[in-house]
C-alpha cells in the first residue's frame, strides 16, 4: 500500500474509484473519499456482480455466486492506480481483486481467471506476449434507444455514407476526439500505439505496444473507459460492439478486401 500512500499524496487526490472489471468488462465498484479509502476499510461487493450482464440481469440459479448472494471483499492492486484525467476533482482509480473472507480468490474474477490460464503457460515456461488491437465505432448521440444508430458528423459537417478503411482524412474527420484520448491515455500511461481507420463507417481501431498479458489486460480494461468518455465530451457515443449501426456488414465488407 506504500505506492498507494505516495501516489495519493503526490496527486494530492480527494476521490478514489475503486473498480473491478466483470466478465464484460463493465468497470463495477464504489468511488470513496480519500480518507475512507486511507482507513484501511476493506471495500465490499456481492459475487453476483461479476455474473451481472450489460443489461442488468443475473443469473437464475447461484450456481457461480452462490445462493445466498454472499460479499466478497476487493483488495486494492498498488500496480493499477493511475489518474482519472477527465475528473473534475484530483481523482485515482485503482483496480482491485476479489478474494473470499478467508483470503481466498474468488474463481469467477476475471482477473482470477487470466491469472489461471498465465500459470499454466508458466509451468511449461511460457510468457505469452500480446498486443491487443481495440476496435470501435463512433455514433451520433441518440437518446431514443427506437432509432436507428447513425455514425457522427465530422469536422466537414457530414456523416460517413460509404465506407473509409484506411482513409487518414476519414480519422482527421474526428481529430479533436482523438487528441483528447491519446492526451488521456498518456496521463494514465497506457501506452497506446498507432490508429487507423477500419472498414466500417466510424470504425476506427488504436492498437497497442506488445507486453505482459495481465498488465495489457488491465490498460485495455481502463481504455474502453477512456473512449467511451472522451467521446461523449465531444458529443458522440463510442461502442465496442461488432455491428452497432444497421447496414454495417463487416464480414462482407472483409471478405471483400481480402479478394483484392
Amino acid at each position: 500500500m506504500e505506492r498507494i500512500d505516495e501516489f495519493l499524496r503526490k496527486h494530492r487526490i480527494t476521490e478514489i474509484e475503486a473498480i473491478i472489471p466483470d466478465m464484460a468488462g463493465t468497470a463495477r465498484g464504489k468511488i470513496i473519499p480519500r480518507s475512507k479509502f486511507e482507513s484501511g476499510e476493506s471495500m465490499r461487493l456481492p459475487q453476483a456482480v461479476m455474473m451481472q450482464t450489460v443489461t442488468g440481469d443475473y443469473p437464475d440459479d447461484g450456481r457461480f455466486s452462490g445462493v445466498t448472494d454472499p460479499d466478497m471483499v476487493c483488495v486494492p492492486d498498488p500496480a493499477t492506480i493511475r489518474l482519472i484525467p477527465w475528473a473534475v476533482d484530483p481523482t485515482a482509480q485503482v483496480i482491485h481483486d476479489c478474494v473470499h473472507f478467508d483470503g481466498t480468490p474468488v474463481a469467477i474474477s476475471p482477473r482470477r481467471v487470466l491469472r489461471q490460464v498465465l500459470q499454466k503457460f508458466a509451468e511449461k515456461g511460457w510468457r505469452p506476449v500480446v498486443a491487443p488491437e481495440l476496435e470501435f465505432f463512433l455514433v451520433d448521440m441518440n437518446r431514443d434507444p427506437d432509432l436507428p444508430l447513425q455514425p457522427p458528423v465530422g469536422r466537414t459537417g457530414r456523416a460517413e455514407t460509404g465506407r473509409q478503411a484506411y482513409s487518414i482524412d476519414a480519422v482527421n474527420e474526428f481529430d479533436p476526439l482523438f487528441e483528447d484520448i491519446y492526451e488521456y491515455c498518456e496521463v494514465q500511461e497506457l501506452e497506446v500505439d498507432t490508429l487507423i481507420h477500419e472498414v466500417g463507417a466510424a470504425q476506427m481501431e488504436i492498437n497497442f505496444m506488445h507486453g505482459d498479458a495481465l498488465n495489457l489486460a488491465d490498460r485495455v480494461f481502463l481504455f474502453k473507459r477512456t473512449v467511451r468518455e472522451a467521446a461523449l465530451r465531444h458529443k458522440m457515443y463510442a461502442t465496442f460492439m461488432a455491428k452497432p449501426m444497421e447496414r454495417t456488414r463487416l464480414g462482407d465488407a472483409r471478405a471483400s478486401e481480402r479478394g483484392r
